[in-house]
């Protein structure tokens, strides 16, 4: 219990650092700028590009640092009150976290307790399979994004 109150409160201190810093804006602008303020290849940019860094960084940490960079894209920045980006967000990392045994806490204690059973799953062969179900996901996932947002 006190491992997981540790990890959350030092998550917290590096995001308020990140945005003490201005590095959290910085991302912002980058993102705003990016996309072109076009609010349709924002959303694009935050489905896919969380989806990739969250097969490799597990995505409660990339979530709580980007979620400060989207509140302000939607609170005070070119896309005010478009609740799509909370969404591409959201979804990208929680389908992209699919892709690898290390993208979201859950592979990682699923390939755990498999080991401990005897049932090893080796980090290649659940990406194999991950990536795919990421993947096709991600792909239902766009059009369904762009339609609703």
């Amino acid at each position: 219990m006190w491992e997981t109150l540790l990890f959350f409160a030092g998550l917290f201190l590096i995001v308020g650092a990140l945005v003490k810093t201005g590095a959290i804006n910085y991302l912002a602008s980058a993102l705003g700028y990016a996309a072109g303020n076009s609010l349709p290849r924002a959303m694009m940019l935050l489905l896919w590009g969380s989806a990739v860094i969250s097969a490799v960084v597990d995505n409660i940490p990339y979530v709580a640092t980007m979620a400060p960079v989207v509140d302000q894209l939607v609170s005070n920045g070119p896309f005010i009150g478009q609740n799509g980006l909370w969404w591409a967000l959201l979804v990208g990392a929680d389908l992209g976290g699919n892709a690898t045994a290390i993208g979201a806490s859950a592979n990682v204690v699923v390939t755990g307790v498999a080991k401990r059973s005897g049932h090893l799953i080796s980090f290649g062969e659940f990406t194999r399979y991950g990536a795919v179900v990421a993947g096709v996901t991600l792909l239902i996932a766009t059009p369904y994004l762009l339609l609703r947002y």
